[in-house]
């Protein structure tokens, strides 16, 4: 039996863990689970008490994209009868943004598919951005794909505090993964918008074919990064998709993985996102030991858990909600 505990001082005292210790925590006895989740908590504990970040996603171009991303419903590849528009009007934007602040989200993210933004719609989400920054106390992520250089400055110029772009899985399975851009065009486009002062924000997908020493090199990479938040997402696999049928993820295995990236990333913003509900099911409330963030509300083309469920959930484990602007803080 591994001394998790002991192990969580030492990376509070500034360790790293090897190779075989982060494989160790994914390959934890399901005996041994609650008190790796314990000291995964105080790592979590030192750096964000018991606050909780809420953010919402709000989907404003879907389908349409050339990728091929295999666990995308919205990709060339995929046959998933998804709804399909081009980039809402800046109203529409707004008003997601109110319904956000509404509901205590602290961070409102602006999705769009595609591989990368065109300069019509970057002005769109600029005009929307710098109204909701008028209106409302919100962190404002954008996660619209690829971007050029002087595109990431108008972002960064109209009030955008994040961007996300996930490396989604290892650069060793990228490409199992997809074909239609390279992992380090990923890397690149993180790079590019820390470079112009925006916070970056990149994450996983768990749960697609991968191997547990891929997902060690996954949360390496994203600390190698400096990644200031990273949502941690477990694959949802959707019909129409190629990983249509995949199912590798049970709930224990998902707590280890955000174990795994607390203890890696201890400073860090660990999100549960995506796949939580229908991956972690009946031990949701647990992973908010290891995690310090979750998404409320629906994903891009999959529904999330009502808002009040997520509340009281919440408000059952004694956490409190962190509704302060990151802006100044972490941005």
């Amino acid at each position: 039996m591994r001394n998790w505990r002991n192990l969580a001082e030492q990376v509070l005292e500034g360790y790293e863990l090897t190779n075989e210790e982060a494989v160790s925590i994914l390959n934890c006895p399901d005996e041994e689970l609650l008190d790796l989740l314990q000291s995964s908590y105080k790592i979590r504990h030192h750096y964000y008490g018991n606050k909780v970040k809420l953010n919402m996603i709000i989907n404003t171009k879907s389908g349409l994209c050339p990728e091929n991303c295999g666990y995308c419903s919205q990709s060339s590849v995929s046959t998933a009868p998804i709804e399909k528009y081009r980039m809402m009007d800046k109203e529409s934007i707004v008003k997601g943004a109110e319904q956000a602040f509404n509901m205590n989200v602290g961070t409102y993210c602006i999705v769009a598919s595609g591989r990368g933004p065109s300069n019509k719609e970057i002005d769109q989400v600029v005009s929307a951005v710098k109204e909701i920054k008028d209106k409302y106390n919100l962190t404002v992520c954008a996660c619209l794909g690829l971007l050029k250089p002087e595109q990431a400055s108008l972002l960064k110029e109209a009030g955008v505090d994040r961007y996300n772009h996930n490396i989604n899985t290892s650069e060793n399975h990228h490409e199992s993964i997809t074909t239609s851009h390279t992992y380090e065009d990923r890397v690149n486009t993180v790079e590019l918008v820390k470079e112009y002062g925006i916070s970056p924000c990149s994450g996983v997908i768990i749960g697609m074919r991968e191997t547990k020493e891929d997902v060690v090199s996954m949360a390496r990479s994203l600390r190698s990064l400096d990644a200031d938040s990273i949502p941690v997402n477990f694959l949802h696999a959707i019909d129409g998709t190629p990983l249509e049928g995949t199912k590798e993820l049970n709930p224990r295995y998902c707590l280890k993985v955000l174990c795994l990236m607390r203890f890696i990333n201890p400073t860090k913003e660990i999100r549960i996102s995506g796949g939580r509900e229908v991956n972690l099911r009946s031990l949701q409330p647990f992973g908010l030991y290891p995690a310090n963030s979750i998404f409320v509300g629906d994903y891009l083309t999959t529904a999330g858990q009502e808002g009040s469920a997520d509340h009281q959930m919440l408000k059952d484990l004694g956490f409190e909600i962190d509704f302060v602007s990151e802006t100044a803080a972490t941005c």
